[in-house]
């Protein structure tokens, strides 16, 4: 088991002996099977009084060894928080069947069994030398502890905070802030104003979220942000809450990754399953949809939209609207084409990639213009499929006009490959 800090999970473990009775992990297969060992020697303490002259470990302590390492199987590794606790609730067929003396070296294998529910059922066995002197069937729970507020983070006594959620030291969360179940907010970060965030989500340190924007039209008025669940919020990320005039609200959807120094602006709509690399920024009311990429070190205009699975380049600068499925790059941004490579590993089936291609021949290639272009793709039956339906009402929807400026000789020279 790598990295295991066996002291620091045997605490998880709830109703637990005092004693620690796992010396060493052998070996560890996540979620599936975890072999450990206990080194029994004459100066455990339960040999005191059971039996003198005789000393034998007890039956109970067997089980509550097999308990120990069935917690190590449950709550090590990333997919449980620091708050999740281990609590033994049965056991089954439980059998003794060669007695425990001091110098046996006790080899204790445990495997989870299959199924689903809020009880695991795993099976133990205990061995000295090749011997089994005990086995049983455990049924384990996984309980989720109150929020850990580390005693140097200020959290005020109005903020919600859901069960399981760890808050590192030097955080500061605000009166008026919402935060999930199971959310990790990193040391030095601030979480204001009338925030939503929901569960899940991964807040690195010096993060800032829900403080006013950088709008000199804003008054305090009571806007808000509002972050959905699964996210990953790199450090030094700025998320402002939103203006009276864009509608009230920020939002930032589901599984995103904002990576260093991203900037959200007042009334940015951001979908899910999103990547902002280092330094991305959005202007305010900037629209990003679902599966886009926005590489490092660029902007997007604000009142601009990106569309679904686009990729932005690194270093550009986006004036217009950013077209799905394809690649735009430059300062102005232009149009390289679809995004091929993107699209194939979203699982888009070659046929409607094809039909994307030749959608994009028309608008780029075909000397029509955009609107003949449009026209053109609505009256081929050969093209007709739910994402050619989307680009063409991306199209005909925009307010700023399209990025469909083609790269000069210049410009794709200077380009490298994104």
């Amino acid at each position: 088991m790598r990295a295991t800090n066996i002291p620091a999970l045997l605490d998880r473990l709830c109703y637990r002996y005092p004693s620690r009775l796992v010396d060493a992990v052998t070996e560890h297969v996540p979620g599936e099977r975890v072999v450990a060992v206990k080194n029994v020697t004459v100066n455990e303490e339960f040999f005191q009084g059971h039996f003198p002259g005789a000393p034998l470990m007890p039956g109970v302590l067997m089980i509550e060894t097999l308990a120990q390492v069935s917690a190590l199987l449950l709550l090590h590794g990333d997919h449980q928080p620091p708050t999740a606790r281990a609590i033994l609730r049965g056991v089954n067929d439980a059998k003794f069947r060669k007695q425990v003396v001091p110098g046996d070296r006790v080899r204790l294998v445990v495997c989870r069994e299959p199924g689903r529910g809020a009880i695991a059922r795993l099976h133990g066995e205990a061995y000295v030398g090749d011997d089994v002197v005990a086995e049983a069937e455990l049924l384990m729970a996984i309980v989720h502890d109150r929020a850990a507020i580390d005693a140097a983070a200020v959290v005020h006594p109005g903020a919600e905070i859901g069960a399981g959620t760890v808050i590192a030291a030097h955080a500061t969360i605000g009166p008026r802030v919402k935060i999930g179940k199971n959310c990790r907010i990193g040391s030095s970060s601030v979480i204001d104003g009338w925030t939503e965030i929901g569960d899940d989500n991964d807040i690195s340190p010096f993060v800032s979220i829900g403080l006013p924007p950088q709008d000199l039209k804003y008054r305090g008025e009571e806007t808000r942000v509002v972050v959905g669940s699964g996210n990953v919020i790199r450090e030094f990320v700025t998320i402002h809450r939103g203006t009276v005039g864009g509608g009230g609200v920020t939002r930032v959807g589901n599984r995103n990754l904002l990576m260093a120094y991203t900037h959200v602006a007042h009334d940015c709509q951001v979908g899910n399953e999103i990547i902002f690399a280092n330094n991305a920024t959005l202007g305010g009311h900037v629209h990003v949809e679902d599966c886009a990429t926005i590489s490092a070190l660029s902007g997007v205009h604000q009142f601009c939209r990106v569309g679904r699975h686009a990729f932005i380049g690194a270093h550009s600068a986006v004036t217009k609207d950013a077209m799905p499925f394809a690649k735009s790059v430059g300062n102005r941004a232009r149009i390289y084409g679809l995004n091929t490579i993107g699209l194939a590993r979203r699982g888009f089936s070659p046929e409607t990639i094809g039909k994307l291609k030749r959608a994009y021949r028309l608008l780029l290639v075909s000397k029509l213009n955009t609107s003949r272009a449009v026209a053109r793709i609505e009256a081929d039956p050969s093209l007709a499929c739910p994402e050619i339906e989307y680009l063409v009402d991306f199209i005909r929807s925009s307010h700023r006009g399209v990025l469909l400026r083609r790269p000069t000789r210049r410009a794709d020279e200077g380009t490298a490959d994104e």
